[in-house]
């Protein structure tokens, strides 16, 4: 604990780095995963067609090379990046593809009919999805939106690899310089579980209330 206590500064340097990842990541990956998923399904279909390819793809690729990819591959075609951004670039694709399909498949459970008497009150497409079809689709969407972004979390420990200063590669630096690896990497998992935690009950308290407004 001693060894912790004194290296904390750069842990919560690493920690500061990590939750300004996710958040940004979270919040992208959420906007793009829903655009994607409305488009999957009302899209034309060369836009259905590019998003079903992007969605499968991504998917079925490995994170850790999604981010080797945008590291070394985009200097490669003369696109300057560094290692932060390369990250929050694969990690955002990674949940935009994933949050697509939560969004694609949860629209997709929403009765027809609601959408029909939507449009019988004279809504046109947007405010009948804003309005109609996406509040009855909240409560399907949030416990998969919630898994996703803890996985974000846990994905933002992979960007260590590309030189970026997250939790894990500040507590890789602590065990360099103090040789004790078991307080360092106990201390960085607690960090890891509490971040989860918080975005898991905060995701559970939008769910409840998501489902009662539904239910109202």
């Amino acid at each position: 604990m001693a060894t912790v206590i004194d290296n904390a500064d750069l842990l919560l340097i690493g920690l500061r780095v990590t939750v300004v990842l996710a958040a940004i990541v979270i919040v992208c990956g959420s906007a793009l995963g829903l655009l994607g998923g409305i488009g999957l399904l009302y899209g034309s279909w060369p836009v259905r067609w590019l998003l079903r390819v992007y969605v499968d793809v991504i998917r079925g690729t490995p994170l850790l090379v999604l981010i080797f990819l945008a590291f070394y591959g985009l200097p490669a075609l003369g696109i300057a990046i560094d290692g932060f951004w390369a990250a929050t670039l694969a990690l955002g694709l990674f949940a935009g593809a994933h949050i697509s399909e939560i969004v694609r498949g949860a629209i997709a459970a929403v009765p027809g009919g609601q959408s029909d008497a939507g449009r019988a009150l004279g809504l046109t497409f947007w405010p009948r999805l804003r309005y109609v079809i996406l509040p009855q689709a909240g409560p399907a969407i949030l416990p998969p939106w919630v898994n996703t972004a803890t996985e974000v979390v846990k994905g933002t420990s992979l960007v260590a690899l590309v030189s970026v200063s997250d939790l894990l590669f500040s507590a890789q630096k602590v065990l360099e310089r103090t040789g004790e690896a078991m307080p360092i990497y106990l201390a960085a998992a607690a960090i890891y579980v509490v971040l989860n935690l918080t975005i898991s009950r905060l995701g559970a308290r939008l769910e409840r209330r998501a489902s009662f407004a539904t239910a109202v």
